[in-house]
């Protein structure tokens, strides 16, 4: 399997090599803190060991995913399966994207200054997209 020998892969497995024996080691250093008296210690010596297995589960992922794009195995997640109708007694309840309602206002209401300024301000940026906040001219009357 030459693919995961490669110099780029050996590097990677030298990195995840280093810093997991390096948590493991801070997780070690902070014990003999936390034994000398210092009790913050005590949460930072549990904390380095996940985060090396952290590095340890990464490095394990990306040479599963490497393996299988050499076998020629898809990659992606398989789509899921449609959702049954919900007029199927015991169906299970999908829930999809938020839906957005549109808000009116009341029919009296005053117009709000500082809103109208804000929408003037964001159709400002939405016609000049390479623009800084800061070249913003002020309010743009039409």
């Amino acid at each position: 399997m030459r693919g995961l020998w490669t110099p780029a892969w050996m590097a990677r497995h030298l990195l995840a090599l280093v810093l997991t024996a390096g948590c493991l080691a801070l997780g070690w250093w902070q014990f003999s803190r936390a034994a000398d008296g210092n009790s913050i210690s005590w949460g930072y010596m549990f904390q380095w060991p996940v985060f090396g297995g952290f590095v340890v589960f990464i490095w394990w992922r990306e040479v599963q995913l490497a393996r299988r794009k050499a076998a020629g195995e898809p990659l992606t997640v398989p789509e899921p399966p449609a959702a049954p109708s919900p007029a199927v007694p015991g169906a299970p309840v999908v829930l999809g994207r938020p839906v957005r309602v549109a808000v009116e206002t009341a029919a009296g209401a005053a117009p709000d200054p500082e809103l109208d300024a804000y929408n003037d301000y964001l159709a400002w940026l939405t016609a000049n997209p390479g623009a800084r906040p800061s070249d913003y001219p002020g309010r743009i009357t039409t």
